[in-house]
């Protein structure tokens, strides 16, 4: 499995979470939405980390170029994590219709910043690290078990 596989199929795993709590907050059903999201919220947290914390950082190193794509990327993480406050307060406070409105305002951000990493840079990211295909199955088996 190479880059692009594995953070994609990733993409989908916190897609299907934020959905849950999508679905449970149109509902009301307030304990499944808190659960839901928490569980959204560390999946995207874990997924965020592994390209702040691992692939930025080697294709950076790899490229030399740590102004273009990656801080791009990096600064749409921001806003996404400033949107989960403001979910999370909609859900403390139990307005579903701000909350709902906050989750409309993510889906749009998260698809297309899914789409430009997606697309393409994961596919520069498998064509400039160096690292063999064993190095990173080893590493996402290593980030699987986290």
């Amino acid at each position: 499995m190479n880059i692009k596989e594995f953070m994609t199929r990733d993409h989908k795993d916190c897609d299907l979470l934020f959905a849950k709590a999508e679905n449970a907050a149109s509902t009301e059903d307030w304990e499944t939405a808190d659960l839901a999201f928490n569980e959204f919220v560390n999946a995207m947290e874990r997924h965020l980390g592994l390209e702040e914390q691992g692939l930025f950082p080697a294709f950076e190193e790899a490229t030399g170029v740590v102004t273009g794509p990656t801080e791009m990327m990096r600064m749409e993480h921001d806003q996404m994590r400033v949107i989960f406050i403001e979910m999370r307060d909609a859900l403390e406070k139990r307005h579903s219709d701000d909350f709902l409105g906050f989750a409309d305002t993510l889906l749009i951000m998260m698809q297309q910043h899914n789409m430009k990493e997606e697309q393409i840079l994961y596919s520069m990211m498998d064509q400039r690290l160096p690292e063999d295909a064993s190095y990173w199955q080893k590493k996402f088996q290593e980030w699987d078990d986290k």
